[in-house]
């Protein structure tokens, strides 16, 4: 499972044919037969995130994607070992800063409440393991061949065999796959490492990672607005910003058959109270695509809302919806057709009622 950093070193070593590990240019989304395929799952988002962000130096986007990474699902032990991992591609300092940026945010969520998974540890190695044994096999099985790279230094090609592949990647927190994702992740946003990114995404794709989701990955944004979702975050909603209190982003995602719009809110970003009349059908529906936030019911308590969450609203229902104050927050809004719709704008949620929410 371990096989990442040994193949940018490998595959310079070796002269590997650069046709073999072309980068792909295809967009991150493939849209075949009117179908839009996603492809990356929120857990590999996150990881491709947290290797980008490592490289880059950049830590408030990293914690915001530790953030992510930990609502989705993800422990704290699996992105410890990704952050490790990346000591090999970004170096000690930006690893050293990644890990401080992870206990940094674990310890402000436990300040607000919030659980992240410590999650299980690595399953240790019999303690007669031959490590240099061990790491020349994952070694070969990662590249789909024997490596000696002892003409170019002995020492570099003991320690990749045994420190690298005997010890890192021998780690079962992550497989082969995500270990791939976190360092194409890292790779495509360094300089001057081009015909390692190459090797890697060669050996990502023989792991069964696709043109689209190295793709996504490649456009991931180190700096600016986080990349919640595979759904784009969109433009700024302006054109109904004096319906929100914070700011909020609007990107189309169908304005056909049924039209769905995916909605980002900033942290501490809600709408006002609203109501969608109809007097047949109509209504709104919400599909939680990205971190944490609220919805609301009028008389009712609100409701804590995280990826996966899907909300029915009827038509002619008083409600809100909106970020959490400490994290990004996305959804699918889909609206549902009916006779006579239209949308009513009422109160804002005060400060007062918004700040009892956790």
């Amino acid at each position: 499972m371990k096989k990442l950093s040994k193949i940018l070193f490998i595959a310079s070593a070796l002269s590997l044919p650069t046709t073999m590990f072309a980068a792909d240019t295809q967009s991150a989304a493939q849209i075949t037969q009117g179908v839009k395929q996603m492809t990356l799952s929120a857990r590999q988002l996150s990881l491709a995130q947290i290797g980008a962000f490592t490289a880059t130096g950049d830590m408030d986007s990293l914690k915001t994607a530790v953030n992510q990474a930990l609502d989705s699902g993800l422990s704290v032990n699996e992105i410890k070992d990704a952050v490790v991992q990346l000591y090999a591609y970004t170096g000690f300092p930006r690893s050293l800063n990644a890990l401080n940026a992870l206990a940094e945010t674990v310890k402000e969520r436990e300040a607000k409440g919030l659980k992240s998974e410590q999650g299980k540890t690595a399953t240790p190695l019999p303690a007669n393991t031959d490590i240099l044994a061990l790491g020349s096999q994952i070694q070969t099985e990662l590249t789909g061949q024997k490596v000696d790279i002892s003409a170019l230094s002995p020492e570099i090609d003991r320690y990749l065999k045994t420190h690298l592949f005997g010890d890192i990647f021998a780690s079962d927190l992550l497989n082969w796959q995500e270990r791939e994702i976190v360092t194409v992740g890292a790779l495509s946003h360094l300089q001057g490492v081009e015909s390692q990114l190459n090797a890697h995404i060669g050996i990502s794709k023989k792991n069964g990672i696709s043109d689209e989701q190295i793709a996504a990955i490649k456009a991931i944004q180190p700096s600016g607005l986080p990349q919640l979702s595979q759904f784009p975050i969109g433009e700024p909603n302006d054109a109904y910003a004096q319906y929100f209190t914070g700011k909020s982003y609007l990107y189309p995602v169908s304005t056909e058959q049924v039209k769905m719009f995916n909605v980002t809110f900033e942290p501490s970003c809600r709408n006002d109270w609203h109501i969608h009349h109809a007097t047949k059908g109509g209504g709104q529906m919400l599909i939680v695509t990205a971190g944490r936030g609220y919805y609301q019911k009028w008389g009712k308590p609100a409701q804590e809302l995280k990826p996966g969450d899907v909300v029915h609203i009827p038509a002619n229902v008083k409600h809100w919806h909106g970020a959490a104050k400490d994290s990004w927050f996305q959804h699918l809004a889909v609206e549902l057709e009916g006779e006579n719709t239209s949308n009513e704008w009422a109160e804002r949620v005060s400060d007062e009622e918004y700040t009892k929410l956790k």
